[in-house]
């Protein structure tokens, strides 16, 4: 009985796993941390790594593309059938940084596998994802006997995203045409676990301040001035305290204009999901859930828009006391947005209620780190 394509890219994929791997653990033993400067070299080995690699699987280019920071590295292969439509895959070959005392039990850049799985930085996010299309584009014309995809595909994989992607706004505007495509898929996301095939349709966006509340001139004595000057430390509290309703809910008005809502079909997608809260909890290292009522654990991580406090300080905070009246006070917030959040009228939503809470005596600053925007596919 002859193999089905299904079983015969199976069957490739088995065949090819052992050349794979290795393959894998070579560019994920080069340790391409952007956000480090002594690791640019190893950034720009990384991309030429790829290139190469995607040379020898069968791209008829493979590119690097020089910006201000690191290079990304853009393959292309067009398929025979001039109809097909172009599909886009982005990625990137950079990494966060690791080491041993971070919790690793092994050199995070030495790739170990244990239990069937491969451990090392970047296995995960987002080397692995990357290459393995490299697998599957040689399983598809194996399975097919095709000598060119059934597609044209484009891959665009930078190496700057662990670093805020700094320069690919300006990346993709210079090669618009080049990238032009009939879909693009990000492959920088999950899959829900080894029985469930899972696909992304949205990732939320980000946007982050840190505000900072200026009071007396200089930290002043509490005995001889508390009570009677505005206290910058007591301010940030009472934002922070601001922030929430008592359900949950981003309590800054106008923050949830243009939220485009779940659809009852995706909340029932989410729900059929195999999802254990106790376990989920484990690996959250907390004791309970909590958030924005009338939503699951999943649709908030998901799907709704939040305000977190990521950092907090202000005033005397070494050993004993020092009772005084802090000159300033700062609070570092993050957003998650969801499709239909513009991030800049955001900003301005958050600039506007910061403003209005800050009393008289009290001057501040806010001041907003570069945005990424939400997106979402219909699912239909």
């Amino acid at each position: 009985m002859s193999e089905t394509p299904d079983s015969a890219v199976r069957t490739y994929t088995e065949q090819h796993r052992a050349a794979f791997l290795d393959d894998l653990a070579e560019w994920l033993r080069i340790p391409s941390v952007s956000a480090q400067p002594e690791h640019a070299g190893d950034v720009r080995r990384s991309a030429e790594w790829l290139s190469a690699k995607l040379k020898e699987t069968g791209f008829p280019v493979a590119e690097i593309w020089e910006t201000p920071g690191a290079p990304a590295v853009f393959a292309e292969w067009p398929s025979d059938d001039p109809g097909a439509p172009t599909v886009l895959v982005y990625g990137h070959h950079d990494v966060q940084p690791a080491a041993r005392e971070d919790g690793w039990a092994t050199d995070p850049f030495e790739p170990v596998i244990r239990d069937g799985r491969m451990y090392g930085r970047g296995a995960a996010d987002d080397k692995g994802q990357v290459f393995f299309h490299t697998l599957g584009v040689r399983a598809h014309l194996a399975a097919t006997g095709r000598t060119t995809p059934a597609v044209h595909l484009k891959l665009l994989i930078e190496g700057e995203e662990e670093s805020g992607s700094p320069n690919f706004r300006a990346l993709a505007e210079q090669h618009a045409e080049r990238l032009a495509a009939d879909a693009v898929i990000v492959s920088d996301t999950g899959m829900w676990d080894e029985d469930t095939p899972t696909v992304c349709t949205g990732m939320r966006g980000l946007a982050e301040c840190e505000i900072q509340l200026y009071g007396p001139a200089q930290d002043i004595h509490s005995g001889s001035f508390g009570g009677a000057v505005p206290n910058p430390a007591t301010e940030i509290a009472r934002l922070v305290a601001a922030l929430h309703d008592e359900d949950g809910k981003v309590a800054i008005p106008g923050f949830y204009d243009g939220v485009t809502d779940l659809t009852e079909t995706e909340r029932a997608l989410f729900a059929e999901l195999p999802f254990d809260e106790a376990t989920w909890l484990r690996t959250a290292k907390s004791q309970a859930a909590s958030g924005e009522a009338g939503y699951s654990t999943l649709e908030r991580v998901w799907a709704r828009p939040t305000a977190e406090v990521n950092g907090i300080g202000g005033g005397y905070q070494g050993a004993g006391s020092k009772t005084i009246i802090p000159s300033s006070a700062l609070v570092k917030i993050s957003f998650r947005l969801v499709d239909g959040q513009d991030p800049d009228a955001v900003q301005k939503t958050v600039r506007a209620w910061v403003e209005s809470r800050i009393p008289a005596g009290i001057r501040h600053t806010i001041a907003f780190q570069p945005a990424t925007r939400p997106c979402l596919t219909p699912l239909d």
